[in-house]
C-alpha cells in the first residue's frame, strides 16, 4: 500500500523519489524504536511504519528545488496538501499524521502570528502515533540523508517555529528518548 501510494505520486521524478524514501525510512526506523523501546505507550507499530514513510508525500507539490520539488505551493504547505492527498486515497487517519508534523505541531496562534498560508486551525499532533512521528522526524533533514541530528541540533533547528515548539521537542526527548 504505502509503495503503490509513494510509486503513483513519485515515479516521474527519480531523485525526488529517492529522497523521500531515504528521508522517511529514516523517520520510520527511528519512530518505530521509540514505540518498541516505550511499550507502556501502547502505539500502533504497523500504523507507525506506514504513516512514517507517507507522512511528506506532498512534498512534490511544493517549491523547493533543493530538494527536487518543483510546485507551485510554499513547502510549509507541504503538511496539508499530503494530508488531502492521503484522504482522497482513503486514509484519514494517515492524512492527520502529514497534516500534523511540521515543526513539532503547528497552533492556531502560530499559524496566525507567523501570518502562514496554512488554515487556521489547530495542526498539533494528538494521538501517541502522531507524537512519535513527529518527534523522529525531527532529526532528519532531506539535504543531508545520511545525518541525524543530536538532540541540541534539533533543538536549534526548532527555535525558528517558536519557544512553544521548544518546549513541546524538550517534552517528548525526556519522554520518548
Amino acid at each position: 500500500m504505502v509503495e503503490q501510494i509513494i510509486q503513483r505520486y513519485y515515479s516521474d521524478n527519480p531523485v525526488l523519489l529517492d529522497i523521500l524514501i531515504r528521508h522517511s525510512r529514516s523517520v520510520a526506523e527511528k519512530a518505530l524504536n521509540v514505540a518498541l523501546k516505550h511499550p507502556e505507550l501502547n502505539a500502533d507499530t504497523e500504523f507507525i511504519w506506514e504513516a512514517a514513510m507517507l507522512h511528506d508525500i506532498g512534498i512534490y507539490l511544493t517549491n523547493a528545488p533543493k530538494i527536487h520539488c518543483f510546485g507551485e505551493k510554499p513547502y510549509i504547505c507541504h503538511g496539508i496538501l499530503g494530508g488531502e492527498l492521503l484522504r482522497r486515497e482513503g486514509f484519514p487517519r494517515h492524512a492527520r499524521v502529514a497534516e500534523r508534523h511540521t515543526g513539532t505541531g503547528l497552533t492556531v496562534e502560530t499559524i496566525k502570528s507567523q501570518d502562514l498560508p496554512l488554515p487556521h486551525i489547530d495542526l498539533s499532533p494528538e494521538t501517541i502515533e502522531e507524537q512519535i512521528i513527529c518527534y523522529a522526524d525531527k532529526f532528519f533533514s532531506k539535504t543531508h540523508l545520511d545525518e541525524e541530528r543530536t538532540n541540541e541540533q534539533t533543538l536549534i533547528s526548532l527555535s525558528k517555529f517558536g519557544d512553544e515548539s521548544v518546549r513541546r521537542m524538550q517534552h517528548w526527548i525526556t519522554l520518548f528518548g
